[in-house]
């Protein structure tokens, strides 16, 4: 075991290593077990299959070891199996590993909603209810919002991401691979302009005249008095890690509140200390009126949550919310834990050291290259996106083989965006400074060969 200068105690050596057969033999029998029975439409990045991770480190069934700069999307941040997660997770199960809430009720339930409700922001009362995913959870902040307006139009933005069921697939931004062909979707959703200073058409424009560009639109379009929800992403996922510009979403808030519309923030993936706060909506001084959880939550446990304020959860019926496994009492062990595990480390202090770390060494590389058009983020959420050079046309093609390059020296990195052309960058928060400058000089080698 070694330990960093922050404290945390790594169970795995933190190197890279991976060997010259890379994919190696049982990597490649595994992938051929897995083309007999798995399905083709649910898709890997990376071709190997893990074994063992730790850190800020993955290990593969033949020995190779991968920096891992993506967290399993944002869901690992307290590590891959951080020891009081893993702890609890065992004390848990030894127990019951299942009885439904909605049957005979367990206290860890009802422990991870006051957690909820006291990180959250906003000093008001509050209700939280637990599902399994982020998409059920999104779902029911949508029907929440809907059955205490008693109104049906829901506002979502262009390249938002929000899940992959019909509902959510309905308020997902992105045709391909998540919507093509899976029609037809649910109604009364409406797309806005989302404000993306990157690519804005003027770019002097505010937060707040952006804001009022889509504000607009929802009064010509829809007509404020029948929205029932606004949903947004305070930092877009999938759709590219879009920072909007400061002043968007407070004056979307104020606007909502003023109209009676349900304000729901998706903190998915950018919440639990990701951005170098609880919630990325804390940047801005923004209280939602419902806010969506789910991937940094529980440690790697299924478990997602809506936390809001209490007059509109409880409008509903009892019966109206809940779902079989939704709060696994083994999953609110692990929640409980994560949490711990966040507070004792201060993660929200590791997530801005690392963006300290990694934003010098980003925008170091982008005056140098010019097919880095953007470099942005928050915290441990950072994103590079990629053009070709002189231009703004993104560049999907460099993207994809600077993502395989990386893979090739041992660093596992992800891509999103509208495009094909964003590299985003989600290390586990308790990485090591070394482990961190390790991987981020591998992305600026493979930029600098694939250029």
């Amino acid at each position: 075991m070694t330990t960093t200068a922050h404290d945390i105690t790594y169970r795995l050596e933190q190197k890279r290593r991976v060997q010259a057969d890379f994919p190696g033999p049982k990597s490649v029998a595994l992938t051929e077990r897995r083309k007999a029975v798995v399905a083709a439409g649910v898709a890997s990045s990376v071709p190997v299959f893990v074994a063992d991770a730790d850190g800020g480190i993955i290990h593969d069934v033949d020995g190779n070891s991968f920096i891992d700069l993506g967290s399993g999307i944002a869901v690992t941040s307290v590590g891959a199996s951080d020891p009081a997660v893993v702890g609890a997770v065992k004390e848990a199960v030894e127990h019951f590993t299942h009885t439904c809430f909605m049957v005979t009720p367990y206290e860890g339930y009802v422990a991870v909603a006051e957690q909820l409700n006291r990180l959250t922001p906003g000093d008001h009362e509050k209700r939280t209810v637990l599902f399994n995913s982020g998409a059920e959870a999104v779902e029911n902040a949508i029907k929440v919002a809907r059955l205490a307006t008693g109104r049906d139009a829901v506002v979502a933005f262009d390249h938002a991401y929000h899940g992959r069921t019909n509902l959510t697939m309905a308020l997902t931004a992105k045709a391909m691979p998540y919507k093509t062909n899976f029609g037809p979707f649910a109604p009364e959703v409406y797309r806005m302009p989302m404000s993306y200073p990157f690519r804005e058409e003027n770019p002097e424009i505010t937060g707040a005249e952006a804001a009022k560009r889509a504000i607009t639109m929802i009064e010509k379009q829809i007509g404020g008095e029948q929205v029932a929800a606004i949903i947004i992403e305070p930092i877009q996922g999938e759709g590219g890690f879009i920072v909007p510009a400061e002043g968007f979403l407070p004056a979307l808030a104020a606007w909502a509140k003023d109209k009676g519309i349900v304000f729901i923030a998706d903190e998915v993936q950018s919440g639990f200390c990701r951005t170098g706060e609880w919630f990325a909506v804390n940047h801005e001084g923004v209280v939602p009126d419902i806010l969506t959880m789910a991937k940094g939550i529980a440690g790697g446990m299924p478990l997602s949550a809506i936390t809001g304020r209490a007059d509109l959860l409880d409008a509903v019926h009892p019966g109206g919310l809940g779902g079989t496994y939704g709060g696994n009492p083994v999953a609110c062990a692990a929640a409980l834990a994560s949490i711990g595990s966040m507070e004792q480390y201060n993660l929200n202090a590791r997530a801005k050291h690392i963006e300290e770390i990694a934003l010098g060494k980003l925008r170091e590389l982008a005056s140098e290259q010019p097919v880095i058009g953007d470099v942005r983020g928050r915290g441990a959420m950072l994103a590079i996106e990629l053009v070709q050079a002189g231009s703004k046309e993104p560049n999907p093609e460099l993207t994809k083989a600077v993502a395989a390059a990386c893979l090739k020296e041992g660093v596992i990195i992800l891509t999103c965006g509208t495009y094909g052309n964003v590299i985003r960058l989600l290390p586990p928060l308790v990485i090591s400074d070394e482990l961190l400058l390790d991987g981020l000089g591998v992305l600026a080698a493979a930029i600098r060969a694939n250029a």
